[in-house]
C-alpha cells in the first residue's frame, strides 16, 4: 500500500472526472436550497470543492485515507469554504449517521468499493424523504468486448455491470431514476495523464527488479487498456431520487 499511495499522492483526481462533469451531474437535480450533502469516499476532494461552489449548503466529506482529508481541509480553507465542509475519517461501510440526515449522497468514482447495489440499499436510510443519490459507476458500454479487456476487468472488477443492468436494478433498491450520462474520454485523461507522469517518475526512482516496479506496471497496464479499449467501457453517472418505498 505504501507504493500505491506514493503513486496516487497529490494527484488532482483519484478517478475519471472533472469539475465540468461534477457540474453536469449536479445539474440533473432540481434546485435545492442549502442542501446537506454527504460526499462518500471523497479522496482529495476536487468534487467536494466543486459542490461547495455549486451550492450554499453544508457538505460532510468522508474517506479513510487521512492525507486526502488533510489536503481537502487545506484546499477548503484556502477557498474560503471551510465553514461549510466537514472532513471525517470514516468508512463508507460504517457511516453511523442518523436516518434521513442528508438531502444528497454523492459517490463520485467510489461506490465500486462497496458495490453499487449494496451501497444504494445500505445508504438509503440516510437520505431524507425525496432526497437524492448521485453516483458514478464503471460499466460495460458495449456487448461482447474483446477477450483481453474482459479478462482484465474480470481480474480487477469482477461482475462489472452494463448500464442496462443498473437501470433495471435501481428501482429494486428504492430509487427513481432522474437522469444518467456517460463520462467522455477526456474525463479519463484528466485522471490518467497526471498518473502516467507519476508512474514515469517513480519508475526512474525505483529502477528495475523492485517490488514497486510490479505495482507501477499494473497501473501502467490499466492506462494502456483504456487507451486501446475505451469504446467498450466507461463511467456512468446516475442521479437517483429516493422513492417512497422500495419496489
Amino acid at each position: 500500500m505504501e507504493i500505491f499511495f506514493e503513486i496516487h499522492s497529490n494527484l488532482p483526481k483519484e478517478s475519471p472526472g472533472g469539475d465540468e462533469y461534477t457540474r453536469q451531474a449536479y445539474g440533473m437535480l432540481p434546485l435545492l436550497s442549502q442542501p446537506t450533502i454527504l460526499d462518500i469516499g471523497c479522496g482529495p476532494g476536487s468534487q467536494t470543492l466543486e459542490l461547495a461552489r455549486l451550492t450554499d449548503g453544508k457538505i460532510v466529506a468522508i474517506d479513510t485515507h487521512q492525507p486526502f482529508l488533510d489536503r481537502l481541509e487545506a484546499a477548503a480553507a484556502a477557498s474560503g469554504s471551510m465553514d461549510r465542509i466537514t472532513c471525517l475519517n470514516r468508512s463508507m461501510f460504517d457511516l453511523s449517521f442518523p436516518d434521513q440526515t442528508f438531502d444528497v449522497l454523492w459517490a463520485e468514482g467510489s461506490i465500486y468499493i462497496m458495490g453499487f447495489e449494496r451501497g444504494l440499499k445500505q445508504w438509503r436510510p440516510l437520505v431524507k424523504s425525496g432526497g437524492y443519490v448521485v453516483a458514478s459507476e464503471l460499466v460495460w458500454l458495449q456487448q461482447h468486448p474483446p477477450k483481453i479487456i474482459q479478462e482484465f476487468w474480470q481480474q480487477n472488477y469482477p461482475g462489472m455491470p452494463t448500464v442496462e443492468q443498473l437501470l433495471n436494478l435501481i428501482p429494486e433498491c428504492g430509487y427513481d431514476i432522474v437522469g444518467h450520462f456517460t463520462l467522455p474520454e477526456q474525463a479519463w485523461w484528466n485522471y490518467y495523464q497526471p498518473l502516467a507522469a507519476r508512474i514515469d517518475r517513480l519508475r526512474e526512482l525505483y529502477g528495475n527488479g523492485s517490488e514497486a516496479l510490479t505495482v507501477l506496471e499494473n497501473e501502467q497496464r490499466e492506462l494502456e487498456m483504456y487507451r486501446e479499449y475505451h469504446d467498450y467501457y466507461g463511467y456512468q453517472f446516475f442521479a437517483l431520487q429516493k422513492s417512497v418505498k422500495p419496489k
